[in-house]
């Protein structure tokens, strides 16, 4: 691997037990990293030399990933390989949490918002519409990357996140963590949505962390096909919740080390969150 690898999407804090799915308490996430400095140990490690780091969550609790936002702007500015993504919520509410959120939108480190309606709210919900308007407002005055969990059904779908790129795509970068997550969402994206939104001059990105193994080798094969489309895929490990060897292995392996490869691991991450 002859470039320097940037990372656009990984977590940090530390999450609490919990009961999924009706089990026992458990603790999934083995890697997770409660501080700072077992962040950046972890970055040391992997060689990594820049990352946006979020604030983790899975559990079914906002307050859990609402209080992990210091935690992340205490990471970026401990260290210049780290900036900050902070999480926020349209729910209503949720809505004295991202006003809080927002206030820290102008801090130094802070590079993007992030969006999950895997703890409650859609994008087509009407009570939802007051607060993405207001995120995305802020994110238009602040020039920062809206990050957008996506996996399939529900209202992560693309079907329901999709609708976000119609609205604001035009002024603000939206970046679809997990390529549409699974295959239904991987073939609505790379078999047209996501070019048709380049085309159409929509400022949107992507990633293949979680993609199924079709996934990256099809969009690598789309994107030499119709000419765009290599100046807006990212490499993200999604750590704790991936493993960045795996990711990594997979990308490198769809896209090489060649032109493409330098665009996916390093200058498109240099484009959205600055190369200093």
């Amino acid at each position: 691997m002859r470039f320097a690898v940037s990372d656009a999407h990984r977590h940090l804090g530390a999450l609490p037990a919990w009961p999924f799915y009706g089990g026992p308490e458990v603790q999934p996430a083995t890697r997770q990293q409660a501080t700072v400095a077992g962040l950046l140990r972890d970055l040391d490690v992997e060689g990594t030399e820049r990352a946006v780091v979020l604030p983790n969550y899975g559990v079914p609790d906002p307050d859990a990933a609402f209080a992990l936002n210091e935690l992340c702007l205490e990471a970026a500015a401990a260290d210049d390989r780290v900036r900050c993504a902070l999480w926020v919520s349209p729910r209503p509410d949720d809505e004295a949490r991202t006003e809080k959120a927002l206030a820290l939108a102008g801090e130094a480190g802070v590079v993007a918002l992030k969006l999950s309606f895997l703890l409650g709210g859609s994008p087509t919900d009407p009570a939802c519409r007051p607060g993405l308007d207001r995120i995305f407002a802020t994110a238009t005055e602040r020039d920062l990357v809206v990050h957008v969990h996506t996996s399939p059904g529900g209202a992560s779908d693309i079907d329901q996140v999709g609708n976000l790129v119609d609205w604001y795509g035009d002024r603000v970068a939206i970046h679809l963590v997990h390529m549409g997550g699974g295959a239904s969402g991987h073939i609505k994206l790379i078999g047209g949505r996501f070019f048709d939104w380049v085309e159409a001059g929509k400022r949107v990105y992507t990633d293949a962390s979680w993609a199924i193994g079709f996934a990256p080798r099809w969009l690598v094969a789309e994107i030499e096909r119709r000419g765009i489309g290599h100046d807006r895929i990212l490499f993200a490990s999604d750590e704790p919740w991936s493993d960045r060897e795996g990711e990594l292995a997979r990308m490198v392996a769809a896209v090489g080390d060649g032109e493409l490869g330098r665009h996916v691991f390093q200058s498109n991450f240099e484009t959205l969150y600055g190369k200093d």
